[in-house]
């Protein structure tokens, strides 16, 4: 299990956060047991995506060829956060960006970089790295970042053989999950993911029945049209024993569109590979926000490293509901809370909070803050106390 430390990107937050890049036992021995994984769920009011970005800019950095030079890449295919103004935190001591790895039996890899105000690569301070520290982060297998803002329903989507078919990418927006889709549609679909009413284990059908989950009755028709270098969407809809005519995505909810790259995420992913995924519950239903918890647990469990950053309720329980039916182990769920104290009029700084799921899905503590608000809400409905 590794932890990732970040310290002065964005804010001055020197927390240990646990992302799970790798097995808890050993990952320099090549440990791929799926008991050893971890989905990881950060709930944040104002540290939101900074965890991803952290995990990512390393990545991209990895991925340019340039962290092994020593170099930091602030923008790239799978984040831009600008220069280093705007990634270094305003009230920082040192003028020095620093992210380091570690993992339970004390390996290590750090990073300084120094802070040059107008640039966007950031040269290397200091280093102590290596490949080995963490070879599913660095190159070992499917890195997947899907950003809070995706793409919506569109008449057409974008293809593009370099990113999907050279480099497996969906795109840090899933613009090109449904040309994923298009081209790995008989990818055989993780063990521990595969839906027990699917047509078969290929991909394609594998997210229609997990589409079907989360907005009962959907079927999903993809077809690629090379003379347009595009590809189609359609939608139709089971209504008892019969079935609609198919819709274009633009003429459906939106939630269908935007939820696709998440479950091409999870359902093309093996286990090993990592995935960053924001807000993955938005623009659903409540019902379809807690099938989605489930089934990011479901991918933990089947070995795939997951990290989500959320402020669903649903999705919580989703997963609580998943470790309570024992589809995935307590060990494998980490939760982690950024919460702020309000004192004098004045709010203090972040500080991090990591509740606890027992065997039951039940939480050992609730911070203030903390998913809380229907019960406020509820007190005070009860009470009388709404103006």
């Amino acid at each position: 299990m590794f932890e990732c430390t970040v310290r002065e990107l964005g804010r001055d937050l020197q927390s240990h956060v646990t992302t799970a890049f790798g097995s808890e036992t050993s990952t320099l021995a090549g440990d791929q047991s799926a008991g050893d994984r971890h989905s990881v769920l950060v709930e944040s009011e104002v540290e939101q995506a900074l965890i991803e970005q952290a995990v990512a800019t390393l990545r991209q950095s990895a991925d340019q060829g340039l962290l092994l030079r020593g170099r930091l890449a602030l923008n790239g295919d799978l984040v831009t956060l600008g220069t280093a103004k705007d990634a270094l935190f305003q009230d920082a001591e040192d003028e020095v960006i620093t992210l380091g790895l570690h993992d339970s039996e004390g390996r290590k890899a750090s990073w300084a970089f120094r802070y040059e105000s107008d640039r966007d690569v950031l040269a290397a301070a200091a280093t102590e790295y290596s490949p080995a520290h963490s070879p599913e982060l660095f190159g070992v297998g499917w890195f997947v970042y899907l950003s809070a803002e995706r793409i919506g329903p569109r008449t057409s989507y974008a293809r593009s053989d370099f990113a999907v078919r050279e480099r497996r990418q969906l795109g840090r927006m899933g613009e090109y999950a449904l040309d994923y889709l298009a081209r790995f549609a008989d990818h055989k679909v993780a063990d521990g993911l595969r839906h027990p009413k699917a047509v078969s284990a290929q991909l394609k059908d594998q997210v229609e029945a997990w589409t079907g989950e989360i907005t009962p009755g959907t079927r999903i028709h993809v077809r690629a049209d090379p003379s347009m270098d595009a590809v189609k969407l359609r939608y139709s809809f089971e209504l008892g024993n019969e079935v609609t005519d198919e819709f274009r995505a633009t003429n459906v909810g939106f939630g269908l569109s935007y939820t696709l790259p998440v479950l091409v995420a999870l359902l093309g992913a093996s286990p090993g590979d990592i995935l960053v995924i924001e807000n993955p519950e938005a623009h659903l239903h409540p019902r379809g926000q807690a099938q989605m918890g489930r089934m990011l647990a479901l991918a933990a469990a089947a070995g795939i490293q997951v990290i989500i950053e959320t402020h669903s309720d649903h999705v919580l329980n989703g997963v609580r509901l998943a470790v309570a039916s024992k589809e995935i182990e307590p060990e494998q769920v980490a939760v982690h809370f950024f919460a702020r104290e309000q004192a004098d009029g004045a709010w203090g700084a972040p500080y991090l909070v990591s509740p606890t799921i027992d065997g039951d899905g039940r939480i050992d503590r609730w911070p203030e803050g903390f998913f809380d608000e229907w019960d406020k809400a509820l007190d005070r409905l009860l009470a009388g106390r709404v103006p």
